[in-house]
């Protein structure tokens, strides 16, 4: 197999490959006569691109969200698509519980004060308990699934949104996206984990924030066009959203003349959520692991994309 290298390989893991009789073409290196001959692409970037789909049989993305590859193209030319869906669960999850804690318990406030933090002593910034809230966690995958196993073990009741409503690890309730905003009345915490499709883009618009009764605290850590931002900020303006912590924002990096950055009670992070320790040999291993498969039975053995979902 010819691999087009378009993310980042460690030198055993390329020695691995090599090993097993695999050519590794890095993306810079990458001419216009082997573009016609990749049949793996590991990563996707703009060297990607130009590869014969025709002849490609197997992509293998770097993350949990696949909307920024051509999903469309793929799927015409039966290309298998993997994508890393899990291995984020678990940091995406800490720092759900990071924001939460920093937001509740009048953390942002101070630290938005800096030297005249003592004056909050006498003020108190509005804090809460998360004991006996309701989050609401729109997508139901490994995700959001981990994020309501932890947010259960703090004594938050757990609903999840999925399409499907199946019950999921987790959630105390499952229902189906049809009561999308009977379950966005019931919120105390409003979390976005959901895939970025054709039916999820603006999913939280204004009719969403409208009927959030209960001013809640909304997270996103799935994907930032998913927010209609210009209801979202009307939203804190109308207080209607309580507060918001934005790791993934629409456009990003998001325009310095944005409200938000003058928000004090929105949280901002560069979509950082994610990280993960040991990246490249967690991904490495699902790779390896399809690139088996796929030769020998013509399959990925784990993390296949459904092209027509999107995820």
């Amino acid at each position: 197999m010819k691999i087009l290298n378009s993310f980042s390989l460690k030198p055993e893991q390329r020695q691995t490959l090599e090993a097993a009789g695999h050519s590794v073409i890095d993306a810079d290196k990458l001419d216009d006569a082997t573009a016609q001959q990749i049949d793996v692409v590991y990563g996707w970037n703009a060297a990607a691109t130009r590869v014969n789909f025709d002849r490609l049989q197997f992509v293998q993305a770097m993350s949990a969200g696949v909307d920024y590859l051509p999903l469309a193209e793929l799927a015409k030319h039966h290309v298998l698509l993997a994508n890393t869906s899990g291995i984020h669960a678990e940091p995406i999850a800490e720092y759900v519980l990071g924001v939460l804690f920093t937001i509740s318990r009048g953390i942002l406030p101070a630290i938005r004060a800096d030297r005249d933090m003592w004056t909050l002593r006498q003020e108190r910034p509005p804090m809460t308990l998360l004991k006996g809230k309701t989050a609401v966690i729109f997508g139901t995958g490994h995700i959001g699934s981990t994020i309501a196993t932890k947010l259960q073990a703090l004594g938050l009741h757990t609903i999840g949104v999925s399409a499907h409503g199946r019950p999921a690890a987790g959630f105390d309730q499952v229902m189906t996206d049809v009561a999308t905003h009977e379950a966005a009345g019931r919120a105390d915490v409003v979390i976005n984990a959901l895939p970025l499709t054709p039916d999820t883009k603006h999913f939280y618009d204004e009719a969403f924030f409208a009927a959030a009764s209960k001013q809640p605290l909304f997270i996103n850590i799935g994907r930032g066009p998913s927010v209609d931002m210009a209801a979202l900020t009307q939203a804190l303006k109308n207080k209607q959203i309580s507060a918001a912590a934005l790791d993934v924002v629409d456009p990003e990096p998001l325009p310095q003349d944005s409200p938000l950055w003058g928000m004090t009670n929105v949280l901002l992070t560069p979509h950082i959520s994610g990280t993960v320790p040991q990246l490249r040999d967690k991904v490495f291993k699902i790779f390896n692991d399809n690139l088996k498969t796929l030769i020998s039975s013509g399959q990925l053995a784990s993390h296949q994309v459904d092209l027509t979902r999107g995820y």
